[in-house]
């Protein structure tokens, strides 16, 4: 999910392969929660928004899985060394998070938090999960150092991303997700899934700061890249 973090190359394409088969099956497990997580909590399979949500996610992650390299796409199943200390608790903590929208948007429907939304503001929320997923998947397209931890590997000879949506931002991977968070709680038709997904959204930012404060530090040529790309997240706002 971060901006400009390296990974190690699988050694052949038999662990390429492994990896990819690797990361698929996390991602199936993943949705697999998601869908118990909303169907169970919201004592309902007749609920069309989170079947549009699953469809549509389904959709993207397989688009995904022909658009991206194999490398990483089994790199993104692994877990590795070196990893930032404070990246692991706060990487934890992101995800059980954002897992919370599923649950409070559940919950919310068992029991009507909330009102009805309109029709529009549930098909505006698709449009804005797709833009918030096509940015993310841009990100990873754009960038073969593209990691879900914040790491730098000097030894592979790691530099500087700066081609599609790095452009005009630094860290597109992350303005990405957090309109796909804000998204999915209006998709599904909860107001109160704002909650844990504004706060998501919040650690997302402090995770920001902190990666490039990293990358600043640490990676060559991120420095000129930044003096270049002023923005992390917004253009002409920070």
């Amino acid at each position: 999910m971060n901006g400009n973090m390296s990974i190690e190359q699988p050694s052949g394409k038999s662990d390429v392969r492994s990896g990819v088969l690797k990361r698929a099956l996390q991602v199936v497990v993943q949705l697999l929660v998601i869908a118990a997580i909303l169907f169970i909590l919201s004592g309902r399979l007749d609920w069309v928004w989170a079947w549009v949500y699953l469809g549509v996610g389904v959709c993207i992650l397989v688009i995904n899985f022909f658009i991206l390299s194999p490398e990483l796409i089994a790199e993104r199943g692994k877990i590795r060394n070196g990893v930032k200390s404070w990246d692991r608790w706060l990487s934890l903590i992101i995800a059980i998070t954002s897992f919370g929208v599923y649950i409070m948007a559940a919950l919310d429907v068992r029991f009507g938090w909330s009102p009805q939304l309109p029709l529009a503001l549930h098909l505006t929320a698709l449009a804005l999960f797709l833009l918030g997923q096509g940015l993310f998947s841009w990100a990873m397209a754009s960038n073969k150092f593209f990691s879900g931890a914040v790491r730098i590997q000097i030894e592979r000879g790691h530099t500087v991303a700066n081609g599609g949506p790095y452009r005009y931002v630094r860290h597109p991977g992350y303005v990405g997700m957090i309109i796909t968070l804000l998204a999915i709680s209006l998709l599904l038709g909860s107001l109160w899934a704002l909650i844990p997904a504004g706060l998501a959204a919040c650690l997302l930012i402090i995770r920001t700061v902190l990666e490039d404060r990293t990358l600043l530090d640490e990676l060559r040529g991120y420095k000129e890249y930044a003096k270049r790309t002023r923005y992390r997240l917004l253009p002409g706002v920070w």
